[in-house]
């Protein structure tokens, strides 16, 4: 009888298990799918040239490239390795193809650099080297080949910008008005995303930070004139290293700016704002990212705001007026659909977990 009970018991069990798990809700998906980038360096550079063929870069040197939508991801050669390419902290990288990519690296005086690959990163050529010595370079954009814009922090109190329309054969110094810093103020090397081009229409601006306050800085080149222009942005945090890090568009007059104080990666107050009117006229999100936040994108083809930082990411769908958390993860920087972080952190977006509208 003892058996005969003991065998019904189990028997009873393993219907309850199958008819639980008949019933049960599907698993919930990630969001970004983590990969395998084979390094541990700080990610704070990534290009999505089409969501098969990404770039990375980091710390040591390193940079990292995938033609399979990142299944693999490649080491390739470091630039200058013989003399102190292991030394650069490749910030910033932007791609053309599988084949072609610029990256620029990030520090003091000349260790501020681009480098230049045309043979799927096997070799590289030096573009340009910081000419001032107590510069420090935040963001590159490129529109092609020839034209293509660097962004540094104040030298003798002015913010530098240099412009190549030559493939970087020669480099001009913009020279208009309004470039003159405050006391202290810079940009932000994040996520290479503090500077934002519109390369079609001619306007660009880039995002400030620092004890003074933040502000959005706008050159409109079909204005004929050079002059920029400084919109204060007071709901962000101030202080050394407070202020705006990342700036996207979704089309020239929609626009969205992140960032907070990267020293209090939990604090969501002042992490995020939003404009209507080409950056002008700027208001605070009414529900903030929840956290410091380094880097933003919209995404054409979801419709959907996303941003990220070291303590997670966040979406809207109602341009940057309220964000709802993704993730928890520890991230740096995006260009959809990819996202990366330190210790060699990659993911990439699963698109069916973005909750729905």
């Amino acid at each position: 009888m003892r058996e005969h009970w003991v065998g019904l018991l189990v028997a009873v069990s393993a219907m309850a298990v199958a008819q639980a798990a008949l019933h049960a809700q599907p698993p919930v998906q990630t969001v970004w799918q983590m990969q395998e980038s084979g390094t541990t360096a700080g990610l704070r550079g990534i290009d999505s040239v089409d969501g098969t063929v990404g770039w990375a870069s980091g710390t040591g040197g390193t940079v990292l490239r995938t033609t399979d939508g990142g299944e693999h991801w490649t080491k390739c050669a470091v630039p200058d390795a013989a003399i102190d390419g292991a030394t650069l902290d490749f910030r910033g990288v932007q791609a053309w193809d599988a084949m072609t990519a610029i990256v620029m690296a990030s520090g003091p005086g000349e260790k501020s650099r681009l480098y230049k690959t045309t043979d799927e990163c096997k070799t590289w050529t030096l573009l340009y080297a910081n000419p001032d010595k107590d510069g420090f370079w935040d963001a590159i954009s490129v529109a092609d080949q020839d034209n293509i814009v660097v962004l540094g922090d104040p030298v003798s109190r002015r913010f530098f910008v240099s412009i190549t329309a030559n493939g970087g054969k020669s480099w001009d110094r913009a020279k208009g008005d309004g470039l003159e810093s405050k006391d202290k103020e810079g940009a932000f090397a994040a996520s290479n995303s503090t500077l934002l081009m519109n390369w079609v229409d001619g306007p660009f601006a880039f995002g400030t930070g620092g004890p003074s306050g933040a502000r959005f800085l706008f050159q409109c080149d079909s204005c004929r004139s050079e002059s920029w222009t400084a919109y204060p942005m007071p709901s962000f945090p101030r202080g050394s290293a407070a202020g705006i890090f990342s700036l996207s568009f979704r089309d020239w007059r929609r626009l969205v700016a992140v960032g907070g104080d990267y020293t209090k990666p939990n604090e969501s107050k002042g992490a995020a704002a939003w404009s209507t009117d080409k950056g002008k006229h700027w208001t605070s999100s009414v529900k903030q990212p929840h956290g410091y936040r380094s880097t933003v994108q919209w995404s054409e083809p979801r419709k959907v705001w996303i941003t990220a930082g070291t303590n997670g990411s966040d979406f809207s769908r109602d341009d940057g007026r309220t964000w709802q958390p993704l993730d928890d993860g520890n991230w740096n920087a995006l260009s959809l659909p990819f996202v990366v972080g330190p210790n060699g952190r990659i993911g990439r977006l699963n698109a069916g977990a973005l909750p729905r509208p």
